[in-house]
């Protein structure tokens, strides 16, 4: 699992990247109401906006780390938007994309330096 400075996370298998907020970015939220996904098939580009997470205490924009196209968003968070705060870095998850450009996940922290970074 990668990190970014923008407090998303990232994991690549078979260069489709899952993409969802930190725990640190949900706890920092609260409690999450609503979440507002971008439309599949959309061609996105590293560090732009691309989704919106309400809570109780704030709005969010969510930032994607990666360039790409979105292949799937996480229909159950429409649903169940508080799945964000139960498994931020697992079912919690926002959107998939298919990277266009690897090589930017090496701007990404890892655990430790995100670690360090939130601290």
């Amino acid at each position: 699992m990668k990190f970014s400075k923008d407090h998303e996370w990232v994991t690549v298998s078979g260069g489709i990247a899952t993409i969802g907020i930190s725990t640190h970015a949900q706890e920092q939220l609260g409690d999450v109401v609503f979440v507002d996904l971008p439309k599949k098939g959309r061609v996105v580009k590293a560090h732009e906006s691309v989704a919106t997470v309400e809570s109780v205490k704030a709005a969010s924009d969510v930032y994607v780390p990666v360039s790409g196209e979105v292949v799937e968003v996480n229909a159950e968070l429409a649903g169940d938007p508080a799945l964000v705060n139960r498994a931020p870095e697992a079912e919690g998850w926002f959107m998939k994309v298919k990277l266009s450009n690897e090589a930017e996940l090496a701007e990404l922290m890892d655990k430790t330096a995100n670690d360090k970074f939130v601290s």
